[in-house]
C-alpha cells in the first residue's frame, strides 16, 4: 500500500513538474514573441524619475539584448509617452551604438532605424534618427544652440531635433536629443541621388567597415554617399579632392572655380565662433559635391566639445583656432578669401550675438528634466576626468558659464578681426 501511494505521489509530482515546464515555456514564448509581434504597449516605470515636461521615448530590445557596438543592429520596439499617456503605438525598429569616443562613455548615443517612416514631433517623416546623449555638455545646449545659429544664418540644411527623456529596457537613460540622422534625401541633404553626387566626412579614425580614402594633404575622408561605391566612383571623388588640395597650396588659387566660398565662410565662422574642438578639420566635418559643381561645406554637426569645453587652450574665449587648421590654414593665406571672411562677420555678427537670446527658452524646457538626468548621472561636480574639466554647483551655473563664454568670445573676435 505504501509503495502504491509512493508511486502515485511520484506520478503526481512528475505531472506537476511537466505542467510547470509547459507553462514556463508558454510564458517565455509569449515574452519572446512580444518583440516579434506588435505589443499592445511598452511599460513605463517612472517612479524614480517622474515626468519633467519632456516627451519620453521608451525602447525595449528583443529579449532585452544589450547594445554592445556601433555595427550590430539590435531588433527593438519604441513607444512615445507624454507623462503617462502613450503618444504612439509601439514602433518596430533596430538600434545600435553611435559616435566615436562618445560611445565609450557611460551615457552613450544611439542610432535607430524604424521599419517604416515616422514623423516624430512634426519633423518630416523618415526611418533614420539619432539619439544624442550630450554627456560631455553639462548644459545640454551646445548642439541645439549651433543648429539654431546655422539655421539663422540660412544654412541649406540643419538637422531638426527635439529633446526627450529616454528609457531603455526599463532603465532610465537621461535627457537626449532626438535628431534627424544626416543622410542624402529629399528632406535631409538634398543632392542628386546618383553615382555623380557625394556626401563625405573628414574624419580621423574610420571604422573597419567604412569606405574611405586618403587625400593629397593626408586627410582621411569617409564616403557616406553613394553607398557601396565602386572603385571608379571612389577614384572620382578622391581625384577631385586632390586637385583642390593641390590648388590650396598656391596663394593665388582660383577658389571660385572649386568651392562655394559663401558656404565655406559661413561654416568657418560657426566653427571658429564656437571654438569647436572637432572643427579644426578633425572629424565630423561634412562636405557635399556633385560632379560639375563646387564643394559645399556642411551640415554642421557634433558641437558638444565647443563653446569653452576641452583642454585649457580650448576653454579660453580668446585666440584664433580653426583658421590655423586643415583646409582653412591655406584658405586664409588667400587674401581674397580672408577679406570675404572679415566682411561676412561684419555683416552677420549680430546674428551670432543674438543667439544668446535663444538660451533662456532651451534652459526653461530642460530645467526639470536635468534634475532626473543628474540623479542618474551625477556629473555636475565632476572635474576629475576629461572632458569634465569644470565643476558646477547647479545646472543654472552651467548655463551662465556658457552665456558668459559667448559674450567674451564675441568681444574678442570684434577686437581682433
Amino acid at each position: 500500500m505504501n509503495d502504491s501511494r509512493g508511486k502515485l505521489l511520484k506520478n503526481f509530482l512528475f505531472v506537476l513538474l511537466f505542467a510547470n515546464i509547459i507553462c514556463c515555456t508558454f510564458f517565455c514564448s509569449c515574452v519572446w514573441q512580444s518583440t516579434e509581434q506588435n505589443p499592445d504597449y511598452l511599460p513605463l516605470d517612472d517612479s524614480d524619475y517622474p515626468y519633467a515636461g519632456l516627451p519620453r521615448i521608451v525602447i525595449e530590445t528583443e529579449n532585452f539584448a544589450q547594445i554592445r557596438n556601433k555595427e550590430t543592429n539590435v531588433p527593438a520596439w519604441l513607444q512615445l509617452y507624454d507623462n503617462e499617456v502613450p503618444l504612439s503605438e509601439p514602433i518596430k525598429l533596430t538600434i545600435r551604438g553611435k559616435g566615436s569616443s562618445s560611445f565609450t562613455m557611460a551615457k552613450c548615443s544611439f542610432k535607430i532605424e524604424l521599419n517604416e517612416k515616422y514623423n516624430f514631433f512634426q519633423m518630416p517623416a523618415n526611418r533614420d534618427w539619432d539619439l544624442i546623449s550630450n554627456f560631455r555638455d553639462k548644459s545640454f545646449l551646445r548642439n541645439a544652440l549651433t543648429f539654431e545659429l546655422a539655421s539663422n544664418l540660412n544654412d541649406e540644411y540643419v538637422p531638426k531635433y527635439h529633446f526627450v527623456e529616454l528609457f531603455l529596457n526599463h532603465q532610465y537613460q537621461g535627457v537626449y536629443m532626438l535628431t534627424e540622422h544626416m543622410k542624402v534625401g529629399k528632406n535631409r541633404i538634398n543632392i542628386s541621388q546618383d553615382q555623380f553626387s557625394f556626401f563625405i566626412e573628414k574624419t580621423t579614425h574610420p571604422d573597419e567597415n567604412d569606405v574611405f580614402f586618403q587625400s593629397y594633404l593626408n586627410n582621411t575622408f569617409k564616403i557616406h554617399y553613394p553607398k557601396d561605391p565602386s572603385q571608379q566612383v571612389i577614384t572620382q571623388i578622391r581625384d577631385s579632392v586632390n586637385t583642390f588640395e593641390k590648388q590650396l597650396e598656391s596663394k593665388g588659387a582660383d577658389l571660385e572655380s572649386r568651392i562655394n566660398v559663401h558656404d565655406f565662410i559661413r561654416y568657418y565662422w560657426i566653427q571658429e565662433f564656437s571654438k569647436n574642438i572637432d572643427g579644426a578639420f578633425g572629424r565630423s566635418i561634412y562636405i557635399t559635391w556633385e560632379t560639375g559643381d563646387k564643394f559645399h561645406m556642411g551640415p554642421v554637426w557634433d558641437f558638444d566639445l565647443a563653446y569653452g569645453i576641452g583642454n585649457t587652450s580650448m576653454m579660453s574665449p580668446c585666440d584664433w583656432y580653426v583658421r590655423n587648421q586643415g583646409w582653412y590654414k591655406y584658405l586664409f593665406i588667400n587674401q581674397s578669401f580672408k577679406k570675404e571672411a572679415q566682411k561676412y562677420w561684419r555683416e552677420n555678427h549680430k546674428i551670432f550675438e543674438n543667439i544668446q537670446n535663444f538660451i533662456p527658452k532651451l534652459q526653461k524646457d530642460l530645467q526639470k528634466a536635468v534634475l532626473n538626468d543628474e540623479k542618474r548621472w551625477p556629473i555636475l561636480e565632476n572635474d576629475k576626468n576629461w572632458p569634465f574639466v569644470e565643476s558646477y554647483p547647479s545646472y543654472d551655473s552651467t548655463v551662465d558659464s556658457l552665456k558668459n563664454w559667448i559674450i567674451k568670445r564675441i568681444e574678442w573676435i570684434n577686437g581682433h578681426l
